[in-house]
This record gives structure tokens, C-alpha cells and sequence, in this order.
């Protein structure tokens, strides 16, 4: 390498490039765009040997300063003038041009710099800088915009938990919080003082671990009921304290967060010395006592006006024509099994249930044998993956709920997965075809998606095919811009990574195509890693937005809403 260094350095004197320079130049500038970072080398006279063109990315400035022999001190003197007045984090305070480029190559000469400086409200740039023994010079500058917003948002994200848990340490009464496997994940003081025990000896552990078995079974059954229906539970209990004085305790659960990452919370707080009950305890829809008369207990529903929880909007509007679609449901919980059932050949299904994977499997190899098509699964959430992949493996759609959703939404759910999976159809029939489309047997097309990853395919696959989306996968550019032109897709999925054209050429080839025309299709970059260049060269290439690998159904649905909002209106999907 030092070799290499000697000739570029002969050369910028005499202004001759050596043969293999171009090459040298070429591969540097190839493992600057990998690293995602730019380099500037230069020699022990401060002339520069190599600078790559990344540098244009972080500067705007002429390419004549990038060429060798150009002076270092004229190199950082047009930095400069483009008006960029960056100072290092922690200095304060404007110099000179003069002052500026002292500085500056003052920190060249050093044997090891780094430095972290700031350009502009949002970006934030790091300098390391080398000086060998031999008198050559290395500065390597990168972008660490993304990895400072993380910090900032990990900073923000600290001091919020901090100042919540400062909020639950300082509340007067109890706060405990389980999770959906009833383990204590968080205690406050008062829970503590309470109990006479410390927080390290109550977390990860579970009611019975602390509680004689009789008085945590009837915790956990209060508790099991909450995560598992959503309402709020509000138990009344009479305690005797250390101290011998008998106290009625009310204990409020609630259950929070999103399915397959609940959590339950509970308060507790003694009643009024004068024997006054509370409002909401007296407004509790039903009252039950346990086999051993020691307490009370009441479900309480979430809305204040005291009314009971009522089931979403569209669970009575199910189309006629969804009666007799054959429909298992997978669920080892009986109660939430029953109510299903009943459910379902309310509004005409067909349907029967098993209690476990093995009864699944054995089910299903029994359906498949006889030629019985099922039309969907129902699985429990509480459930191992293994009944997803038996769905998948024998190419069933599935739908996962939770004990709530069973209960209280099991109609809403189905019929809004069959109404999305007949979008397109007319109205005289139902399409049975439930296969992932491979082909381009298709007449209206929702989705293009351009994607040469075969695993990625999979995933796009799945998700749009459970999403009721009507798609073809292009695996190159030209094949996604040959498919865009004959089926006229309502929007484009495109990886920037594909043979052929790239994803860029490809949605640049797509908007010159539309140019005069009097319609616009919205093409979205998919992207692998968060780069600030990536983003800019897609909004270059007429790209409308960016969404980030891995997607999820989530993330599809919020851009499909955004940029097809008012087709979607339209043909009321």
C-alpha cells in the first residue's frame, strides 16, 4: 500500500497519473460506499493522493478538490467558503477563516484525532483522523445522524421510564404489574412496605411464590380473567394487617398493551374507615363469591358511563353469502371454544374445533384426505407457533386472537378477512381460490411488488395474500417495469437492490413513462437500512415513500391507507 502511496505521490507533482491509479481510486471509492463512510488521504507535504467522491455527499464542493495533488490546506479552505461554520461538539464560539484552517490542520498533524461536529439542526458527522509514522495522512468522515437520533430517542426514552418510576414509587397505595404469564415485572414502594419484602425479591417471581397457595390461587383466577377479557376486575378483600387491625381492601386490575404482549396492572387501596362503599364498586355488573365466601369480586366495564363493554361495530354484519364456509377453531380454552362455536353457527358457518397441535395436525391430515377444503383457522394465541406453520403447510389462511377477540370480535375478525379476500370479485360469487398468486392470470392488480429475494418473496407472499390483496412479484427491475406497464397496478413495492435495473432506474423508467399521461402510481422504496443517501436517491427517482425490511402486515396496511386512502373509500374497502 505504502508502494501505491509513493506513486500517487510522484504523480501529483508532475501531474501524471500512474497506469494502475484509475483502478486504486476505483476500488477505494467501491469500500467507501460499502462502509458507508469517505476517506481523504495525503502525503506528508499535505497534498492530497486520494480523495473519494463520497466527500461530495458531505460537502458541496468542486470536484477539482478532490483531485490528487490539490494542496490540503485549499482542500479544507473551500469547505470553508461554502459557508459551513461547523465547530466540534463543545466548542463555542466563531473563528476566522484564517483560525478555522489552523485549526483544522492542526488536527491532521496529530498522531490520532476524532472529533463529532455538527451540520445543520439534524445532522451530525465524525472525523477520525491518523497521522503515520511515515508522514502520510488519513481522515475518514461519517455520517452518524441515525446513530445520534437513537441516542437522543434511547435518552428520551430513559428519562421517561425514570420519571415514571419515580411517578409509581411515590404513589400512596400499592402498584404491582404482571405479565400474561403472571410474573411480577414491576413493583412500587408502597407494594413493598406493604408486604414487608424488597423489589429484587418479588420480581420474576409469581403470586404463589409469596402468597399461601389458597390465597394465590384466587389471585390468579382474577388475574387470568382480566388479560384474558380486557375488562376491568375490582375485587373487594378483608385483610388483617401486622399490626392486627382488619382492613376491606378494594384491588383494581386493568389490562394493557397490544395482543401477545399484554400486561396486567393492579391497585390496591383501603376503603373509607366509616364503612362508605364506592361508586364504581357499587356500579360492578356482576357480583360473585368464591366457594369459600372470603371475598367478593365484581367486572367492572371500561367506560365510565358503567355500561358494559359491547362488541365492535361490525360483528352483526355478516354477509349472507359467508354461510357455510368451513371454519376450524384452535383453542385449548373451553369457555372461549364454546362461545366461538356458538358464535359462528349463529351466522351460518361451518365449524368445529380441536384443542391442541396434535389435534390439529391430526384433523387436518384427515380434511386433506378426504377432500374437505377448509376456508379458514382460528387459533388461539395462547397457542404454540406450531399451529401456524400446520396452516401454512397445508395452505389454510389463519387468523390469531385472543381471549377477547374470541369472545367479543370472533364475526368483525372473519368477516373483515373474507371481505378483503373477496376485494375485486363480483357479486354473483365468491372466489374460492386461495392460492398464493405466482402467475399474471391477473386482470386487476393491486400490488406490484419487485422483489429478487426469494425468502423476501415469501414473506410479501404471505402478508399480502393474508391481507386480500391481489399481487405479482417481479424479481428484476425490467420485469417490474414490463408488469407495471401491462397491469397498471395500484401501487409498486420496490427494493432498490434488483438485477437488471435497480430499483432507482426501474421507478425513474416508470415516471418517464407516465409523463403527459393523466395518472401516477405510487412507488414505494424498500429499503434495508435507514441510509439518509438511499432516502434522497429514492425521492430523486420519483419514489413517493420509503418503508424499512423486515415489513409486517402493519406496516403495509399503514402505507397502503396513506396512498390509496381514497380508492379504498371508493370501492369500500
Amino acid at each position: 500500500m505504502s508502494a501505491g502511496f509513493e506513486k500517487a505521490d510522484t504523480s501529483s507533482v508532475s501531474g501524471d497519473m500512474p497506469a494502475d491509479a484509475g483502478l486504486q481510486a476505483a476500488l477505494f471509492d467501491a469500500v467507501c460506499d460499502g462502509l458507508a463512510a469517505t476517506v481523504v488521504i495525503y502525503d506528508k507535504t499535505d497534498h492530497i493522493i486520494f480523495a473519494s467522491r463520497q466527500v461530495l455527499d458531505f460537502f458541496p464542493i468542486s470536484e477539482t478538490m478532490l483531485k490528487p495533488g490539490t494542496r490540503l490546506r485549499d482542500y479544507l479552505g473551500a469547505i470553508y467558503d461554502t459557508g459551513i461554520r461547523t465547530q466540534s461538539v463543545g466548542n463555542q464560539g466563531a473563528m476566522s477563516r484564517e483560525d478555522w484552517l489552523s485549526q483544522k490542520i492542526a488536527t491532521h498533524w496529530r498522531e490520532r484525532f476524532e472529533a463529532v461536529e455538527r451540520h445543520g439542526t439534524d445532522r451530525w458527522i465524525r472525523f477520525g483522523k491518523r497521522r503515520l509514522a511515515s508522514g502520510y495522512g488519513v481522515s475518514v468522515i461519517q455520517d452518524i445522524s441515525e446513530a445520534k437520533k437513537r441516542e437522543e430517542q434511547w435518552r428520551s426514552d430513559l428519562e421517561r421510564v425514570q420519571l415514571t418510576e419515580d411517578i409509581l414509587d411515590n404513589l400512596p397505595f400499592p402498584l404491582f404489574v404482571k405479565d400474561r404469564n403472571l410474573n411480577y415485572v414491576a413493583v412500587n414502594i408502597a407494594f413493598c412496605e406493604k408486604y414487608q419484602t424488597t423489589v429484587d425479591e418479588v420480581l420474576g417471581r409469581k403470586s404463589g411464590d409469596l402468597f399461601s397457595a389458597e390465597v394465590a390461587q384466587r389471585f390468579e383466577e382474577s388475574d387470568r380473567h382480566v388479560l384474558e377479557t380486557g375488562e376491568m376486575s375490582i375485587s373487594r378483600q378483608r385483610q388483617v394487617s401486622r399490626d392486627g387491625v382488619e382492613r376491606d381492601i378494594v384491588t383494581r386490575k386493568h389490562r394493557i398493551g397490544k395482543p401477545g404482549r399484554y400486561f396486567l396492572v393492579s391497585t390496591m387501596q383501603d376503603l373509607p374507615r366509616d364503612g362508605a362503599d364506592l361508586d364504581e364498586f357499587r356500579l360492578a355488573s356482576t357480583v360473585t363469591t368464591s366457594s369459600k365466601s372470603s371475598y367478593r369480586r365484581a367486572y367492572v366495564p371500561m367506560s365510565a358511563s358503567g355500561e358494559r363493554r359491547e362488541p365492535a361495530a361490525m360483528e352483526a354484519i355478516v354477509p349472507e353469502n359467508f354461510s357455510g364456509r368451513k371454519i376450524l377453531v384452535v383453542t385449548s380454552d373451553v369457555v372461549a371454544e364454546g362461545a366461538a362455536l356458538r358464535t359462528l353457527a349463529k351466522y351460518g358457518f361451518e365449524a368445529c374445533s380441536v384443542r391442541g397441535e396434535d389435534e390439529e395436525e391430526h384433523f387436518l391430515e384427515i380434511a386433506s384426505s378426504s377432500g374437505i377444503a377448509l376456508d379458514l383457522l382460528v387459533i388461539d394465541n395462547q397457542l404454540g407457533m406450531r399451529c401456524l406453520e400446520l396452516a401454512e403447510q397445508y395452505g389454510i389462511p389463519a387468523l390469531v386472537m385472543d381471549g377477547f377477540q374470541l369472545a367479543n370480535e370472533l364475526t368483525f375478525q372473519i368477516a373483515r378477512h373474507f371481505n378483503r379476500s373477496n376485494r375485486g370479485q363480483t357479486a354473483d360469487g365468491i372466489d374460492t381460490d386461495w392460492e398464493i398468486t405466482t402467475v399474471e392470470e391477473v386482470k386487476t392488480l393491486d400490488v406490484l411488488v419487485a422483489e429478487d429475494n426469494d425468502i423476501n418473496q415469501i414473506v410479501f407472499s404471505q402478508i399480502l395474500e393474508g391481507l386480500g390483496y391481489r399481487y405479482l412479484i417481479a424479481p428484476s427491475g425490467d420485469e417490474a417495469v414490463r408488469l407495471w406497464s401491462e397491469h397498471q397496478p395500484k401501487i409498486v413495492l420496490m427494493d432498490i437492490s434488483l438485477p437488471g435495473l435497480n430499483g432507482f432506474e426501474a421507478a425513474r423508467l416508470i415516471r418517464q413513462t407516465e409523463e403527459g399521461g393523466s395518472s401516477r402510481t405510487p412507488i414505494i422504496g424498500v429499503l434495508t437500512q435507514a441510509f439518509e443517501r438511499d432516502r434522497a436517491e429514492c425521492a430523486k427517482a420519483g419514489m413517493d415513500d420509503v418503508i424499512m425490511k423486515p415489513v409486517s402486515p402493519d406496516i403495509l396496511q399503514a402505507i397502503f391507507h396513506k396512498y390509496l386512502a381514497e380508492e379504498m373509500r371508493l370501492t369500500g374497502m
